[in-house]
């Protein structure tokens, strides 16, 4: 979450006019994330949060979210959906970016997470999985495996403004990863999350209570899905130090609920070098063009590399 696009109070409460939601009462902006505007609004009505799309979330995929998460919500999953106005749209606009109002969710993003709270996510993941069975709509992965050659070139020579050489190694590591990348249909394919990262995760103490940002979510290997997050879950903030207890929680959560085939088992690691190949490009386009008075946080790319040499040791998830 983050503030890119500035909204006056005058302009919510006119917004919020189109809802049964009350009055406002206050809203304030998030800083954490790099994707989208993020407000939280308070009403005489209850709580929610503001999403006003940037130019990064193509507004012709809201729907596949929004369907997504009403999917899930009335299976059960705890997932933010949209509120629909008085006339049951959902995604609106408000200072000329697409809008949704957005169900709040109470809990908090583990910062150091133990190992009963990653198996809780182990569980929840596996649990959507399971409940995306009949869900028929399909959107291709936009940060996906053919999307990182493109990306890093995209990012080019300023690579080496993060750090010398880095665009040559990097350039090294797209090859290993693409050579090794599970080919087309090797692997059973849902609708995944794709980003869910501990601040993408609400808890109250052991329990899940949200599973938030879904815009990243898309059509692919549910093992990569599995990967992602084990990358995420299983290290600490700078890619450092792994704790191969909370990994192991979180691959345990996940096969209680869903049977990983052997073939999925054995593209785990080269699905996790895939998936830090991804974050470590995207976090460097990030770094290198986010505009200087943004209210957002920027996450060092080179965390991500770090994790890759982890992934390279060995089966991290023997």
């Amino acid at each position: 979450m983050a503030v890119y696009t500035h909204v006056s109070a005058e302009a919510l409460a006119d917004f919020l006019m189109r809802f049964d939601v009350g009055e406002l009462v206050s809203a304030k902006g998030i800083a954490e994330g790099v994707e989208n505007s993020n407000y939280l609004v308070d009403t005489t009505g209850g709580r929610f949060f503001l999403t006003l799309y940037e130019k990064r979330v193509d507004v012709g995929d809201l729907p596949y979210f929004m369907a997504l998460l009403d999917h899930l919500d009335a299976k059960g999953l705890p997932v933010p959906p949209a509120i629909k106005d008085r006339t049951g749209i959902e995604i609106l606009e408000l200072a000329g970016r697409p809008t949704c109002l957005i169900k709040y969710l109470s809990g908090v993003s583990p910062s150091h997470p133990t190992p009963q709270q990653a198996q809780a996510v182990g569980v929840a993941l596996g649990r959507m999985h399971r409940a995306v069975a009949d869900f028929e709509p399909i959107r291709a992965n936009s940060m996906g495996v053919e999307s990182w050659r493109p990306l890093f070139e995209r990012c080019g020579a300023d690579l080496d403004q993060i750090r010398p050489g880095l665009y040559d190694e990097t350039a090294r590591l797209v090859d290993q990863v693409l050579k090794n990348w599970p080919v087309q249909g090797a692997l059973p394919r849902c609708a995944i999350h794709a980003d869910l990262f501990p601040d993408n995760v609400l808890m109250r103490g052991d329990k899940v209570t949200g599973l938030i940002d879904f815009y990243f979510a898309c059509t692919d290997f549910r093992a990569y899905d599995l990967a992602v997050t084990h990358t995420a879950w299983a290290f600490d903030a700078t890619g450092t130090h792994r704790n191969d207890s909370v990994g192991q929680a979180l691959v345990e959560g996940y096969r209680a609920t869903v049977s990983l085939t052997e073939s999925e088992l054995v593209a785990l690691p080269a699905l996790a070098r895939g998936a830090c190949l991804r974050f470590f490009l995207s976090r460097a386009w990030d770094w290198l063009n986010t505009p200087a008075d943004a209210l957002v946080t920027r996450k060092d790319p080179l965390a991500y590399l770090r994790r890759y040499e982890h992934y390279m040791t060995g089966n991290v998830f023997a």
